[in-house]
């Protein structure tokens, strides 16, 4: 019997390679995208709000396919969610390859962003189930292969140049795809250790209960209104509906530690993945004047959290992963204060700095999420991811977006105060709003008609105002680092951080899935 158990119970190294080569299609995907989106609002002669739409796209679905996956994942099996999910990113770039216009494009985005969650929704879990007592280690092993995916899906479309066809980039997204499927197909993925431990998925449920059901169903709902142009009351109507439906059959309130770290979630993310998201456009200026196009900033970046994270093991027998992620917090604030402000090669000294920072956000936080709440098995991980990404798409992109404008108005107004002149009044829109607020942006049409001096004073101040608008980010880590401190003081107070461990499996309990042929 026991040989039976260990076999049963022994990590497949394999297995964790296609899961790992599965994070890297997703960003893969991610990647090639943003760098092709100028091309395709070139092509198709898109709007700037239809090209924020796609990209918008390409990141909510993914929130919706990592949660409702989770709900049945350990049903449906994780190897029949991957075939899902392999079927997606093969589909997307079949029709992406095939558009001819707007919708395609856009079905195409949405339907890569359904198979980037159900990655999640099973690499996750299963990677923690295959290495439960070093869930963080192998979870950060496991996210590196988000910045591998950017930076060689970067590295290709950028070494192909403007000039190639988007449809050849796109197309790139199939090496990594095909990778993972045929890694992945002869190999049976482990029972979750919640099923393994007899864990009823009612209790599952509860762990989430309906604190978390509010924060992760209210950012879907709130998202999908804004797709479908849905009042605030119908948002507000339709997600007391969900959440008191659920909370009638769950009956609790969930875990109030585990409420908190989503809410710690949202700023976390809006650090790594908003900020990312800009990072190329409001560096561009800048590092234009070393003789580099702004996506490689991001590039070197994501080189940095790949050696760090495959060193998360050792790093981590030394401080405890929320030790961790309190340093990191303090360090990525550091980090984006000093881009802010930097020019020439102090840049890379500033990226390198917020590149050791933000390093260990994502994976650490999931990690801390496995080994305190197990009996959420595959949910309350999941939940967290997806909190964490629909965060950043629908918060952390719209506040630097935000942040930009109104850095550029007030400078602007400054700027006219001081010099006696009227630019702001001359080439700035009429007020607009926002879920931040009122801000007036500057009219491109009319700039691009300006005279030659004034152009270039107000392309000057909107290239100052980019950087800045990373004083305002560096904001969200240092209020990170104060929320991991608190909840190391805690701990602390309970006897230190420690790992919650589930029963050991039954010895009857095999791999998922049928043997292979």
């Amino acid at each position: 019997m026991s040989t039976t158990t260990q076999t049963a119970e022994a990590p497949n190294k394999m297995l964790f390679l296609a899961c790992f080569v599965a994070i890297v299609t997703t960003s893969f995907g991610f990647i090639l995208r943003a760098l092709t989106l100028p091309q395709w609002s070139a092509e198709f002669n898109l709007s700037n709000t239809q090209t924020g739409e796609i990209a918008g796209v390409g990141l909510w679905p993914f929130a919706i396919s990592i949660v409702l996956f989770s709900l049945i994942i350990d049903k449906v099996g994780y190897k029949n969610s991957m075939i899902f999910a392999f079927i997606c990113h093969i589909l997307s770039a079949a029709i992406t390859w095939f558009a001819t216009g707007y919708t395609m494009l856009y079905i195409g985005t949405f339907i890569m962003a359904l198979g980037n969650g159900t990655v999640e929704a099973v690499t996750n879990p299963a990677v923690a189930s295959m290495f439960p007592k070093e869930k963080t280690k192998w979870l950060n092993f496991l996210h590196a292969g988000w910045p591998t995916g950017l930076i060689l899906g970067g590295v290709m479309a950028l070494l192909m140049g403007p000039e190639t066809n988007w449809k050849l980039k796109i197309l790139l997204v199939l090496i990594p795809a095909l990778g993972y499927g045929l890694l992945m197909l002869p190999h049976k993925f482990p029972i979750n250790e919640r099923v393994k431990a007899g864990i009823s998925y009612l209790d599952m449920l509860k762990e989430v209960g309906i604190g978390g059901a509010l924060i992760i169903v209210g950012l879907i709902v709130f998202q999908i209104g804004s797709v479908f142009g849905w009042a605030t009351s119908v948002n507000v109507i339709v997600t007391l509906a969900i959440v008191g439906l659920f909370g009638a059959f769950v009956r609790s309130f969930g875990k109030p530690l585990f409420v908190l770290m989503l809410l710690i979630m949202l700023p976390m993310a809006i650090t790594e993945l908003g900020t990312d998201s800009w990072i190329s456009d409001l560096m561009a200026p800048a590092m234009s004047k070393i003789g580099l196009q702004g996506g490689w900033i991001l590039i070197y970046t994501s080189a940095i959290m790949v050696i760090l994270r495959f060193c998360a093991g050792n790093i981590i027998h030394r401080i405890s992963p929320l030790g961790l992620l309190a340093v990191c917090s303090g360090v990525a604030a550091l980090g984006l204060f000093f881009l802010s402000g930097a020019d020439g090669v102090m840049i890379l000294v500033a990226a390198t700095i917020f590149g050791i920072g933000k390093s260990f956000f994502w994976p650490t936080m999931l990690g801390v999420v496995a080994e305190r709440f197990p009996k959420g098995g595959a949910l309350t991980m999941n939940v967290t991811g997806g909190v964490g990404m629909i965060g950043a798409g629908v918060l952390g992109a719209v506040i630097l977006g935000f942040v930009q404008d109104k850095t550029i108005d007030n400078k602007l107004q400054a700027y006219d105060s001081q010099n006696k002149t009227e630019l702001h009044s001359t080439y700035a829109t009429t007020p607009r709003s926002s879920m931040f607020g009122t801000y007036q942006a500057i009219d491109a049409g009319k700039l691009a008609a300006a005279p030659v001096a004034e152009k270039a004073t107000v392309t000057g101040v909107q290239e100052t105002a980019k950087k800045e608008a990373l004083k305002t980010v560096a904001l969200f880590p240092l209020g990170l680092m104060v929320c991991y401190t608190l909840l190391l003081l805690y701990f602390r107070s309970k006897g230190g951080y420690k790992a919650v461990h589930l029963p050991e499996a039954n010895a009857e309990v095999s791999a998922q899935g049928p043997s292979p042929a």
